[in-house]
């Protein structure tokens, strides 16, 4: 598959790119497509049912897979698939401890228009899928809050904050696996999980695909 012709785009919503000799970017019409897009790449290649391939990386609207040796047999059936929703509660849920203390909590109460024991709750009682990795090694961004409950990002970024932060912006649900400059809502702090370890495997406890639950650590 050479030059950069797109495959599929009006007909499925999906647009298929080469990229380099062995490799394709799948361009989806929404980040809910991406996620059920790349959830279906993981079970038809657990499954067997896809071409040997080195890497499977999300993005928020992306999927790249690289180290295809046909790329272009692969890019001419993708648009074919049919791809099932996301179905919550189907594979095992990762839990994450958290003390719901974050100095944001109350900003994000006001957000939602209830009180900050209410964001405990309803944060605690979403189960989230790490849709795709980065910022920092270990960083994933977990969806799963409804819309009407995405918030802004802070208008002034701190200049710090602590490995462990649990945190909002946007669409997203995210832990510092790190202490990092930062602008999402902070809500609480994940104390004693450690979300990369280069002595372990995989060092990112936070891959794509994984669900998580956040548990109030006084619960536990």
């Amino acid at each position: 598959m050479t030059g950069a012709r797109a495959t599929g785009e009006e007909e499925h919503g999906l647009r298929v790119l080469p990229v380099g000799r062995h490799g394709l970017l799948v361009e989806l019409p929404t980040a809910e497509a991406a996620e059920a897009f790349h959830a279906e790449l993981l079970r038809r290649r657990t499954a067997g049912e896809l071409p040997a391939t080195r890497e499977i990386v999300p993005g928020a609207r992306t999927v790249l897979l690289e180290g295809l040796a046909e790329p272009a047999r692969l890019a001419a059936r993708l648009p074919e698939w049919a791809i099932p929703p996301l179905t919550p509660g189907q594979d095992a849920t990762l839990e994450i401890a958290v003390r719901y203390d974050g100095p944001d909590l109350e900003q994000v109460a006001k957000l939602w228009r209830v009180p900050p024991d209410e964001v405990v709750r309803m944060h605690a009682a979403t189960e989230f899928r790490v849709a795709f990795c980065g910022f920092a090694p270990g960083f994933g961004y977990l969806t799963g809050l409804p819309e009407e409950y995405h918030v802004p990002r802070r208008a002034s970024p701190r200049t710090r904050v602590p490995a462990g932060a649990v945190a909002l912006a946007g669409a997203y649900t995210g832990v510092y696996p790190r202490a990092s400059p930062g602008g999402w809502q902070l809500i609480g702090t994940a104390p004693h999980t450690v979300l990369w370890d280069p002595e372990r495997t995989p060092a990112a406890l936070l891959t794509p695909g994984t669900h998580v639950r956040f548990v109030p650590e006084e619960t536990r």
